[in-house]
């Protein structure tokens, strides 16, 4: 919205207000300093919104396009989850792409659990998501068996705007909870 000068002026006057509310002794508030106020709460949800650090967990095709994201085309640093941690204590996402092995998914839980709080976790693909065409024993049928996921991406393999779509998704909920 563009700044018409009745805006202003009514915030100049609103901040000479607020500096010569307590009289010739003042409270320090200077009328030529712009003034921001936030709850701790808000800073806290926009820096956890900001900066996500995902752990890669690719098991299958979705991988490719999991990397194919953070690539120069799709550039996934424009939302703040660029740097893709190879250690889970420094992760608070991680996204899962392909499909669960029952030998794997151990593996999957212990990476999970390293993780501090708070941590999310998005399901990418089919596979993950409820197992893909692999309806057999040895396939997880659903990521979320093993772990609680947060955003499920659909697609086989989903494509890398799919992921961005679902890291949006994920960002918008962060906003919403309570710190």
């Amino acid at each position: 919205m563009p700044q018409t000068d009745a805006h202003l002026s009514a915030f100049a006057s609103l901040r000479r207000d607020l500096a010569g509310a307590e009289g010739a002794g003042g409270h320090g508030l200077d009328p030529e300093l712009p003034l921001i106020t936030t709850t701790v709460e808000k800073i806290v949800q926009w820096a956890r919104r900001s900066a996500i650090w995902p752990v890669q967990f690719g098991l299958a095709c979705c991988a490719i396009e999991m990397m194919a994201t953070v690539a120069s085309r799709y550039d996934l640093a424009r939302f703040g989850a660029e740097v893709f941690r190879g250690s889970p204590r420094q992760s608070d996402l991680m996204i899962v792409a392909g499909r669960l092995s029952r030998k794997m998914a151990p593996a999957m839980r212990r990476v999970y659990d390293q993780m501090p709080e708070p941590k999310w976790v998005i399901s990418m693909g089919a596979c993950a998501s409820i197992g893909g065409v692999f309806d057999n024993y040895a396939i997880v049928q659903g990521v979320d068996q093993v772990v609680p996921v947060d955003v499920y991406v659909p697609g086989c393999p989903p494509r890398p705007e799919s992921l961005i779509y679902g890291i949006v998704q994920l960002q918008q909920k962060i906003a919403r909870s309570r710190a």
